[in-house]
C-alpha cells in the first residue's frame, strides 16, 4: 500500500488483489467521516431526527402489506 499527500488530498494505492468489498467497505466510512467531519449535530438531534423518521412506520407497513 502506497500513501501520498498531493494539493489538498492523499492518495490511497492498494494492490489489485485486495478483496473489492472490503475496500468498499472502508471507502463508506472514509465518506461518512468526510460528510459529517464540520457537522455541528449532538447525538440528541440525531436521536430526535430518527425517532421522527420513525414516527408511524408500522402504521405504513401493515398498510402496504
Amino acid at each position: 500500500m502506497i500513501v501520498e499527500r498531493k494539493n489538498n488530498e492523499i492518495v490511497v494505492r492498494i494492490s489489485a488483489n485486495t478483496k473489492a468489498s472490503k475496500i468498499q467497505s472502508i471507502l463508506d466510512y472514509l465518506r461518512y467521516e468526510e460528510l459529517t467531519a464540520e457537522s455541528t449535530a449532538t447525538q440528541e438531534d440525531v436521536d430526535k431526527l430518527v425517532k421522527e423518521a420513525k414516527k408511524g412506520r408500522w402504521e405504513r407497513i401493515k398498510r402496504k402489506a
